[in-house]
């Protein structure tokens, strides 16, 4: 594999990462939300605190990415 074709693969990605974006829009801001009200204040985010929610997220931009791959 040569390093070309590495950084094509990767560019094409994430020329692909604002439409993907797009379709999660809504999972996106719930998962934001969980986060900034986890963190109010000076407390810190925890591991698993918003788990449900970021799931949600990556399940939305694995199943776009599929649909886009088709």
């Amino acid at each position: 594999m040569s390093g070309s074709n590495a950084w094509t693969r990767s560019r094409e990605r994430m020329r692909l990462f604002p439409e993907l974006f797009a379709q999660c829009a809504g999972e996106a801001a719930t998962y934001g939300r969980c986060v900034a009200a986890t963190t109010t204040g000076r407390q810190e985010l925890r591991k698993d605190m918003c788990a449900k929610e970021f799931e949600a997220l990556k399940t939305c931009f694995s199943n776009a990415a599929k649909r886009k791959a088709k």
